[in-house]
């Protein structure tokens, strides 16, 4: 059994950082740096929802945007 604080994030800073809106900011500093496409997933991990990706999607993630 999981408590409801356990599939949120711990603090207003936390949940900041695990935003969609992080997730895409660090995108386009990655593709600036690297000049490679950079896809945005979402995770279903409630710790981390979304991460950037060089890479498609894995099995269990979803394409939320590419920064081409």
């Amino acid at each position: 059994m999981t408590s409801a604080s356990s599939t949120q994030p711990s603090s207003s800073k936390r949940a900041a950082l695990a935003s969609f809106e992080h997730a895409y900011a660090v995108a386009v500093r990655m593709r600036h740096e690297t000049g490679r496409p950079q896809f945005v997933l979402r995770t279903g991990d409630p710790f981390q929802p979304f991460r950037v990706s060089s890479t498609g999607p894995q099995p269990r993630q979803a394409l939320m945007t590419l920064v081409a």
